[in-house]
């Protein structure tokens, strides 16, 4: 049941009436243009209100646990963009070269502030450490995955020049720190607003998704990616996955976390953000190139929403049997 529930999900919703509405009605052309500049605004308006939601308390309060948060960070940084890595050369031989890549582009991803900290709150974990990892990781995402993703891209990797640079500087480092700048004045208008500017990260990751999927179907993603491919694509995701979740759960388990903060690293680790990944393959490649590029990332959100919710199901029955043979 909360598999199917998480179906109904709204923003599994609006990524799919996204992708659906490029199929169905895709902007081509002059009204491409028109859609990027409006999706570009927005992601400027999204990341100047993450500037404003992130606590900078929680970032300076994440120091006094560096042996929590800085394997946390070499996990999302390091060994899962290593992971990503491995997966695009896998892929290579069986799906279209920028999908491929794509499985680089999610390796080197951040996690989701909302996922994570939301499973975490249902397995029982330990939200506090939850909350400043996957913020701490979001705005070290910001600064972190394009250069990433270029060095281990390669010679592969076209349009991350300085131009590019610059416009992912202007849209979403220069917003988050004015947003991080003038928090303090604006904190009580953001927490009366806080459960409806949820519907503002939606829309705008559901804008972004929409760009980038009109020029992929301009460019024929739906014939370039056969039956087979989406098969591939589908398994190869599902595997992407479980080493993220079994991966992160061997290395809290081999730091000798307790119950509720391994639980907080797993979802940390492991959920990976389509509202970072898509602004960012908006602004990073043309729309012709984003669709094939976030493919492996929105099929992953799919599927990580789907596959969360009986695991954190299940992780809050164990912490609950801990909490009674505890006591």
């Amino acid at each position: 049941m909360s598999r199917i529930a998480s179906l109904f999900d709204p923003m599994v919703k609006l990524l799919l009436l996204a992708i659906l509405l490029a199929f169905l009605v895709p902007a081509i052309d002059r009204t491409l243009e028109i859609a990027r500049a409006v999706s570009n605004g927005a992601i400027f308006l999204l990341f100047f209100v993450n500037g404003l939601r992130i606590d900078r308390r929680e970032i300076v309060r994440s120091f006094a646990r560096l042996g929590f948060f800085l394997p946390l960070l070499l996990w999302v940084f390091v060994a899962m963009a290593l992971v990503g890595l491995g997966f695009a050369k896998l892929a290579s031989g069986v799906l279209p070269p920028m999908v491929a890549l794509g499985f680089l582009f999610l390796g080197t991803l951040p996690s989701t502030i909302q996922s994570a900290t939301s499973y975490t709150i249902i397995a029982g974990g330990n939200v506090a450490l939850s909350v400043v990892g996957a913020a701490l990781v979001n705005i070290a995402g910001v600064f972190v995955t394009v250069p990433l993703f270029a060095l281990l891209g390669g010679g592969v990797v076209a349009n991350v020049g300085y131009e590019t640079i610059i416009r992912i500087a202007l849209l979403l480092v220069l917003p988050l720190l004015l947003g991080l700048s003038i928090q303090n004045r604006a904190r009580n208008w953001i927490e009366s607003r806080r459960s409806k500017l949820v519907w503002l990260d939606r829309v705008v990751i559901a804008i972004a998704v929409y760009v980038a999927f009109s020029g992929a179907v301009d460019q024929g993603i739906a014939t370039q990616v056969t039956a087979i491919g989406w098969a591939w694509l589908f398994a190869l995701v599902l595997l992407f996955l479980a080493v993220a979740n079994f991966g992160s759960w061997m290395v809290g388990g081999l730091l000798q976390f307790p119950l509720a903060d391994r639980i907080a690293f797993l979802f940390a680790a492991s959920q990976k953000s389509v509202a970072i990944g898509a602004p960012l393959a908006a602004l990073l490649f043309t729309p012709e190139v984003a669709g094939f590029i976030i493919a492996p990332l929105l099929l992953y959100h799919l599927v990580q929403l789907m596959l969360a919710a009986p695991l954190s199901t299940r992780l809050a029955d164990r912490s609950l049997v801990q909490s009674h043979s505890s006591d």
